[in-house]
């Protein structure tokens, strides 16, 4: 009897295996077969552009690197615009010639990197964009600074010309590039003060290259006196910061796996899109997600293991982060920076979300449940700034400051209106928003009839859903900021002081 029941109860842990692995092999075949049911691809998702930068290219100067980049948009011209031929026209297809989405019927095309010499200038700003964009995401913070400052803003590795330029890519060759921009500005301020204003991965890349910095200054250092680290940057300001992602990213690069080895290239591509944003690719290739991953992840290991003096050798930084944040993490702000920072020097400035008593009934997730818990129960060295709704003034918002000191009652706050409101209609900011004010042309809400090229931020189209090519959900994406003035404001004052 007894061998009966111990042989009844192998045969059902053989069933039970055999059983998961055949569900699991039957769900990756789902899987599989929807992800490959997308889109064609097109000549932008496939065509290798053999002048990109990769940190392996050899390049020792930042001349060098933009002489490739010259190279690489001959390249473009030759391999996507001179060669693509629709087999329907489009007025929405940036890689279609004068079309409303070409770039290059811009006055500047903003996919290439610029700089701005000034003579005058006491400091210098190094702006770095995020992942799929393009330098333009930092056109309006730049043209702030040009009066004032020694400009660059970077186009990385991979951007501005078509999306297969993010297949292959890694997080060096980008922050192999961010310092080739870096010691290039330095050269060029002889010693004056650079800052660094980063956008989503932008700031991960500045970030690092400090850590970086602080980590080769230990190990090169054998001496038992104490390190005397200088920093890389006089200052970093960060605007949706990619500190942190969401836990689904990790699996990123086993997609892009079972692409390889199934021989699927659509396996690449987390999304396939119509490439109608001149400056942005609406593609995502599967390989960008993992590259942010891994960028976040190797500067957590290092600022998780750095010493008080280490992170006190850190620069100021002042960072802009919206509460709701469907791209980066916003609790990973704090997570994985914020509290190992010691000095008050530091300030992180929260967007929250429009709290107006219509919106209160609607909200299903709130994001302050997972946030304010980071600051409201543990110990805080930095200086806490949220933008929220001012209760005595419908649609306008108030500046409230979350001091040091912890109270019997909590955490002391001041708050101070602002001459700031939430449009009407709008819920919140988004990881996109930022950096854009309301007159962006782009994508700015207002029809501006002088500019003869796509506005994105009027392209909202009412009707079924799933029959149009740009997803409902994009289309409802915040993507300018109603306080933008503000933020402007205290990245300036951020800098200034600093710089004199």
């Amino acid at each position: 009897m007894k061998a009966l029941v111990i042989g009844s109860t192998k045969q059902l842990l053989f069933f039970a295996v055999y059983g998961l692995i055949g569900s699991i092999i039957v769900f990756l075949a789902a899987v599989v077969w929807l992800l490959n049911a997308r889109s064609e691809l097109d000549l932008w998702h496939t065509t290798e552009l053999k002048h990109e930068y990769h940190q392996q290219s050899g390049l020792k100067t930042f001349n060098e690197y933009i002489a490739l980049e010259n190279d690489l948009f001959s390249e473009l011209e030759s391999k996507i615009y001179q060669t693509y031929q629709p087999s329907k026209s489009s007025l929405i297809n940036r890689y279609e010639t004068s079309s409303l989405s070409d770039p290059r019927m811009w006055k500047t095309n903003w996919n290439r990197t610029f700089e701005w010499s000034n003579p005058s200038a006491e400091y210098g700003v190094l702006l770095i964009h995020g992942m799929s964009d393009s330098p333009y995401a930092m056109s309006h913070i730049a043209k702030h600074f040009r009066d004032s400052a020694y400009v660059l803003g970077l186009r990385l590795p991979g951007h501005g010309t078509i999306p297969a330029g993010l297949t292959d890519i890694t997080w060096p060759d980008l922050a192999s590039a961010v310092n080739l921009a870096t010691e290039h500005m330095k050269s060029k301020l002889n010693g004056k003060p650079l800052y660094v204003v980063g956008f989503s991965t932008g700031a991960a890349l500045a970030l690092n290259l400090e850590l970086e910095n602080s980590v080769k200054t230990v190990l090169s250092t054998h001496s038992s006196e104490p390190l005397a680290m200088k920093s890389v940057y006089s200052g970093m300001v960060f605007i949706s910061p990619a500190i942190g992602l969401q836990p689904i990213a990790a699996g990123a690069k086993w997609q892009a796996l079972l692409g390889n080895v199934l021989g699927y290239e659509k396996l690449f591509w987390n999304s396939i899109s119509a490439e109608y944003d001149p400056f942005k690719y609406t593609s995502f290739a599967v390989n960008a997600g993992d590259v942010v991953y891994q960028l976040s992840q190797r500067n957590y290991q290092i600022t998780s293991t750095m010493n008080n003096e280490q992170l006190k050798s850190l620069p100021p930084i002042l960072t802009f982060q919206s509460l709701a944040d469907d791209t980066v993490s916003s609790t990973a702000v704090v997570e994985h920076l914020y509290q190992f920072l010691p000095s008050s020097r530091h300030e992180l400035v929260i967007f929250d979300i429009n709290r107006n008593p219509n919106n209160r009934q609607l909200i299903v997730n709130d994001p302050m449940e997972e946030m304010a818990p980071l600051w409201l129960n543990n110990a805080m060295d930095y200086r806490l700034t949220l933008i929220e709704n001012d209760i005595e003034r419908e649609h306008y918002v108030q500046e409230t400051k979350v001091q040091n000191t912890i109270t019997d009652k909590g955490k002391s706050q001041t708050s101070e209106p602002l001459k700031l409101e939430w449009p009407r209609g709008v819920y919140s900011l988004s990881h996109v928003a930022l950096p854009f004010p309301e007159s962006d042309p782009l994508y700015g809400p207002h029809y501006q009839k002088e500019n003869a090229h796509i506005q994105i931020g009027q392209a909202i189209f009412t009707g079924e859903r799933g029959l149009f090519g740009i997803p409902a959900s994009e289309m409802l994406r915040q993507k300018w900021n109603p306080f933008y003035p503000y933020m402007i404001e205290q990245i300036e004052g951020f800098i200034v002081p600093f710089a004199q």
